[in-house]
């Protein structure tokens, strides 16, 4: 088990350095353009793969570095240059890491490769778990995959909805209800390989931020696939539905959910998103604050300026920690007993909201325009409140894990 540290090592320094030169050379100059154009920067991914940020190779290194900090580090830092074309860059992440949590070795080593493609032919994958009538109410899923023994395939038809790479995707990882009667613990995830028949791309959503990340409904109808697209596969599914039964007659132990087990996952790396857009703003406030002269001097010299910054820069700091932490506690196999990994996403986002704001306000008029990029990050922001469970559901989870009660 690595010690928790707050120091990076010399080769997570060189890749940090790595990884900011390039959102500040190629995602934050592109990054107006793309957000006005409301596209997916497919040349921007492009030059991601090209360089090795965008593959598999990176990503896996990143999450299995055992101090835990590769993935927030990164983040971070592509983030710091621009949320929309920062998600579109690691968006694919939410899939594999669905693939990851809930696969086999063989679905593993099949299916996250082609989520990637490579340099010269780039891919994205999507994971769909809300729908239009379930979002942070995964209990209220309502698309259905039932099993056609004869064939050993899975049948599946539904409409999920918010889902990044939606339709655009090669590969989709979808959660299915397979046992009505178990609720969310009647869940299930697949593999939809490319050029499946039966999806689509619903619609495509124009959003208030993020807009250079491509959000669209996804249509399943009658979607055949293979038994072996099933993670996890069969046998682990039908143990693990039975358990659930059995729990449900004793009121026992509860059962996670794929959904759950992927957002639980990743809900620190969503921290780590906001403290780079937070971390973003504040460096253009604090620069304009030391540049800009009202009355004579810079409005820095004013207190009403400077301790609005001193708070940032805490609050911005405060959300790191919570995020390193959590992230150290999940590679190192350490239970999140006071729920520290929505914790983590809870403090962070909410900093990024308030102090995204902050920023607009010390630059006054010149921050509410799109000549300044505070305005841009903190459109950006509002998202990290929402996605991946709100603020209000992270508030849920930490009650509960506190408590022990069913707050509601």
């Amino acid at each position: 088990m690595a010690e928790f540290t707050m120091e990076l090592n010399d080769e997570q320094k060189e890749v940090r350095d790595w990884l900011h030169g390039f959102a500040a050379d190629v995602i934050r100059p592109a990054a107006a353009e793309w957000d006005e154009r409301e596209e997916t920067p497919w040349p921007v991914i492009q030059e991601a793969a090209k360089v090795g940020i965008y593959s598999l190779d990176f990503y896996a290194q990143q999450y299995f570095d055992s101090t835990g900090l590769g993935i927030p580090m990164t983040m971070e830092e592509l983030f710091w240059g621009d949320a929309g074309i920062a998600l579109s860059i690691v968006g694919t992440g939410l899939a594999a890491v669905g693939v990851l949590a809930n696969g086999t070795e063989e679905q593993i080593g099949t299916w996250i490769p082609q989520m990637y493609g490579d340099a010269n032919d780039v891919k994205v994958a999507a994971f769909c778990s809300s729908e239009p009538d379930a979002g942070s109410d995964v209990a209220s899923m309502r698309t259905r995959a039932v099993y056609d023994e004869a064939k050993d395939e899975w049948v599946i038809n539904g409409t999920k909805t918010w889902a990044t790479n939606g339709g655009i995707a090669g590969v989709h990882v979808v959660v299915a209800v397979v046992d009505p009667e178990l609720g969310s613990k009647g869940h299930a995830s697949f593999i939809i390989p490319p050029n499946t028949p039966g999806l689509a791309q619903g619609q495509k959503f124009k959003k208030h931020g993020i807009r250079a990340s491509h959000t669209a409904e996804v249509i399943l109808d009658n979607v055949r696939v293979p038994g072996s697209c099933l993670l996890g596969g069969k046998q682990k599914l039908d143990e693990r539905l039975a358990r659930a039964r059995e729990n449900a007659r004793k009121g026992g132990e509860r059962v996670k959910n794929a959904a759950m087990a992927t957002f639980e996952a990743s809900r620190p790396a969503v921290g780590a998103m906001a403290v780079g857009t937070a971390r973003a703003a504040y460096e253009v406030a604090l620069d304009y604050a030391m540049t800009r002269e009202q009355f004579g001097r810079p409005i820095i010299d004013n207190q009403g300026v400077a301790f609005q910054l001193a708070d940032m820069r805490t609050q911005i700091d405060a959300a790191r920690l919570l995020v390193w932490r959590a992230s150290w506690m999940a590679i190192n196999g350490k239970p999140f007993t006071a729920a520290e990994g929505s914790m983590s996403k809870l403090f962070a986002s909410e900093t990024a909201k308030k102090v995204t704001a902050q920023a607009i306000q010390i630059l006054g008029g010149n921050g509410y325009t799109r000549e300044y990029p505070v305005e841009r990050m903190h459109r950006d922001a509002a998202i990290y409140t929402i996605f991946e469970g709100t603020s209000e559901i992270q508030r849920l989870v930490i009650a509960r894990t506190l408590s022990g009660m069913p707050i509601r």
